[in-house]
């Protein structure tokens, strides 16, 4: 008796064009997201990354002015920013970043604890709305205000010195600009912490406070470890955008308070016209940004009590 083997079905053209190539396949599973992310990555393609590589380019180039060959030949834009005087600059802006970051901390998170767990539930959207507000104007009118109000003969002057107390000399200096900065800033501080505050688990502080701890310790080992992601994420966005701040410097601090930002204006619109350094001065700070950015990537889990 012979055992006959089942027979391999024979691949016939019409069953090769019924199984589409494994290629094909993925294409067409890719081919819904791509189309949905094709409008931004087009955008972000052609205002993000086609600029950024030709301010790199720029800043290649030694004492390039409007008109001139692109020509790169080294990095003496980016030795150049190693100057004291620059160097002082850029030391400056930190300076003012951290310190407005720093002030709407402090002055941001009880606004945006009251606002999420203290304050009526049908009274928070009205609250929050009452910071959104200041935003909804332009930040221009903004630093005319405080101009109005710290200058010599200002509001603030005139109060001081209506109850005896001695006028300030605010304008034109570092103080001016932290306070334009932090009451720009503050709103971008409250939302973000709000957002993280409202989702605060207060069975986890109600089990701290019967368990003896003290208020101090519940909030450093309780509260800030649950709202540690939103504190991060606050800090960075006001950080950032305190860095690259024009208005605010040039309005309410002078001369005397010259930034990163201000003088990358001054090298493109300004009288000197060095896009090659000016280009080097905003690649450092788009270094600066993407540092900050990576520390905040590492440090993005909740911190242990």
């Amino acid at each position: 008796m012979s055992i006959q083997l089942p027979k391999s079905p024979v691949a016939s053209p019409s069953n090769i064009a019924k199984k589409p190539p494994q290629l094909y396949r993925h294409f067409v599973q890719w081919l819904p997201p791509l189309s949905l992310l094709a409008p931004s990555g087009i955008w972000l393609l052609l205002l993000l990354l086609l600029p950024t590589l030709i301010i790199l380019q720029l800043s290649l180039v030694k004492d390039i002015r409007p008109g001139d060959l692109v020509n790169p030949n080294g990095l003496d834009n980016y030795l150049r920013i190693l100057e004291p005087l620059y160097l002082r600059v850029i030391f400056n802006s930190l300076f003012l970043a951290i310190n407005t970051t720093i002030i709407c901390l402090i002055v941001g998170f009880p606004v945006a604890y009251w606002i999420a767990q203290m304050s009526p539930k049908r009274w928070r959207t009205l609250l929050l709305l009452g910071f959104v507000l200041p935003l909804w104007t332009s930040s221009l009118l903004r630093s005319y205000a405080w101009i109005t109000i710290l200058r010599p003969t200002g509001l603030l002057n005139s109060l001081l010195t209506s109850i005896g107390l001695p006028a300030l000399e605010l304008l034109n200096r570092t103080p001016a600009v932290l306070i334009g900065m932090s009451y720009s800033l503050l709103p971008y501080m409250v939302l973000v912490l709000y957002a993280s505050l409202e989702k605060l688990d207060r069975r986890l502080l109600e089990a701290a406070a019967d368990l003896g701890a003290n208020p101090v310790q519940t909030f450093l080992k309780v509260t800030v470890p649950q709202v540690f992601p939103g504190i991060a994420a606050g800090s960075l966005l006001v950080f950032i955008t305190a860095l690259g701040d024009f208005i605010d410097p040039e309005l309410l601090g002078g001369a005397s308070s010259m930034t990163a930002a201000r003088l990358v204006y001054n090298q493109f619109l300004g009288a000197t016209q060095n896009w090659g350094f000016g280009s080097a001065l905003s690649m450092t700070l788009i270094l600066v940004v993407s540092i900050a950015l990576a520390v905040a990537y590492r440090s993005r889990s909740v911190p242990k009590a």
